[in-house]
């Protein structure tokens, strides 16, 4: 019998990546994204390809009870891998941000995602068996001025997930957290407010290397992974130096990928 994976933020990027690899691994989908239009180019892509049950929800993850919006219509599906992936970004300094922007983006990454796994979560002890893959970043390691509620929601999945995985111990269960660099995705035309942002191409990481080792992260049940050794380099940084160092560091990291996208 095909298992079934979860994965949100499903019609682009890591997220589309992680559904090619599943589907290649014969899983059944359920792709969720705020834009069915793309979801459904997503899911005829991913048929052309592969031969697998494919089911899209239209779901803006970001509103609230909109885990118990996605969990009621699947309610009796056993998922065998959930993917939080959905995020999104906002640049500029917090005091000028747009906080119903904001408070999106953290019930996003916060609210929803934790929901989310203790709803799929539960299921997975009882049949003893499932896995859970969180998508963090590299900013969870340290602060970052200029998207500063972005890195704090990101550290929040960090310590989350690592803490959930430490009590999953022994239960057939694991949870598995990706922090990756900046990554060629979507996600970039996201992170103004008053303008659409490319990728600059700075540190700048392949979605499909992203999604390939986050993936065997999570089928071997590790707990952390980083892509790229220099991802791993900057995550240790801040164990090294002054937070005040690092956080003067990433400033200047922000400011130059705005100022060439």
């Amino acid at each position: 019998m095909a298992k079934t994976a979860l994965i949100t933020g499903a019609a682009s990027g890591i997220g589309y990546e992680l559904s090619l690899l599943l589907a290649r691994d014969s899983y059944n989908l359920i792709l969720i994204d705020l834009d069915m239009v793309k979801l459904l180019m997503a899911k005829t892509s991913i048929s052309n390809m592969y031969e697998c049950k494919i089911k899209c929800i239209e779901q803006d993850l970001s509103k609230k009870n909109a885990a118990v919006a996605v969990f009621s219509q699947i309610e009796n599906v056993a998922v065998d891998i959930l993917i939080n992936n959905a995020g999104f970004g906002i640049f500029g300094t917090f005091s000028k941000t747009n906080w119903h922007r904001e408070s999106e983006m953290l019930n996003l990454h916060i609210h929803t995602t934790t929901h989310l796994t203790k709803l799929f979560l539960q299921q997975m002890i009882h049949r003893n068996s499932g896995k859970i893959l969180n998508i963090a970043s590299l900013a969870a390691f340290q602060p970052g001025p200029l998207m500063a509620l972005y890195y704090a929601s990101k550290a929040y999945i960090l310590s989350f997930s690592e803490a959930i995985a430490n009590e999953l111990k022994g239960t057939g269960v694991s949870i598995t957290v990706l922090c990756p660099g900046q990554t060629k995705t979507a996600f970039q035309n996201g992170v103004s407010q008053t303008s659409s942002e490319a990728a600059s191409g700075f540190y700048s990481a392949c979605p499909k290397k992203v999604a390939k080792a986050g993936y065997e992260a999570l089928l071997k049940g590790k707990t952390v992974v980083i892509p790229g050794k220099f991802n791993k380099f900057l995550s240790f940084l801040p164990r090294v130096v002054s937070r005040s160092f690092a956080t003067n560091m990433v400033r200047k990291i922000q400011e130059k990928n705005r100022a060439s996208a």
